[in-house]
């Protein structure tokens, strides 16, 4: 495991799936029934949980720990 030693949540998996899907941080708020600001936390807590320092390695790093495949 990485940094945190902790796996992402369902919720943050959802959110990661919908960034692949290139939803911008609004329209998951929208499809998900959530504010943007907890968008942007789940966001977070992903990069902290993977280790990466932006959206580019989170997608990165989520490919590579088969977090979802493409």
């Amino acid at each position: 495991m990485h940094k945190s030693d902790q796996r992402p949540s369902g919720r943050e998996l959802e959110v990661l799936n919908l960034i692949a899907d290139e939803l911008t941080i609004k329209e998951i708020a929208t499809v998900l029934f959530i504010s943007p600001e907890t968008v942007k936390t789940h966001r977070k807590h992903l990069m902290r949980k993977l280790d990466v320092r932006n959206t580019a390695g989170l997608m990165r790093r989520a490919f590579e720990t088969k977090l979802f495949e493409m």
